[in-house]
């Protein structure tokens, strides 16, 4: 079941990456995170940002197709009526019901940015803090990108939920 507007994937891609450039600029986090790790804004210079920006992007793309699922229920609750739902019958029936019923539901912004939120908290912080903990890395370290992640996480799963259209099941 895809969005009728799935063109939209395409554009949330672009919020973590602008989200980092504000985030991640010298004025705001930026410096800090350059002293955390050891650059200087002379060791920043270089490498192929086409590059750079194109993996960043593409790489926005596929996190975004992750984060569906985490928020999207209804996606969840058609995957337990698979294989059978393809097909018309009893369980196809059950599905159009059902989804014509409550298919509508926790498909808004605010949904989706507590999901963020959620997502941010028991998903990213523990990867970033496992991650840092090995590298032997401060709290500051920890709390500067969790924050970038939670602000991105709650941006694109609110505009998940608040922007993605689903055709009925018929």
């Amino acid at each position: 079941m895809f969005p009728t507007n799935f063109y939209m994937y395409f554009i949330i891609a672009l919020v973590p990456m602008f989200v980092g450039a504000a985030y991640y600029h010298p004025k705001v986090v930026g410096g800090a995170w350059m002293k955390e790790n050891g650059f200087t804004m002379e060791s920043m210079q270089g490498g192929n940002m086409a590059v750079i920006m194109g993996v960043a992007y593409f790489l926005s793309l596929v996190f975004v197709f992750a984060q569906t699922p985490l928020v999207f229920h209804q996606a969840a609750v058609a995957s337990l009526m698979f294989p059978e739902a393809m097909d018309a019958g009893p369980v196809r029936d059950d599905l159009v019901a059902f989804m014509g019923k409550y298919g509508d539901r926790h498909m808004s912004y605010s949904h989706g940015a507590l999901h963020g939120l959620m997502n941010a908290i028991f998903l990213v912080l523990p990867v970033i803090g496992i991650v840092a903990n090995f590298e032997r890395r401060g709290w500051k370290y920890i709390l500067i990108h969790f924050g970038y992640w939670a602000i991105t996480l709650v941006l694109v799963c609110a505009l998940i939920c608040g922007t993605l259209k689903y055709p009925p099941i018929t």
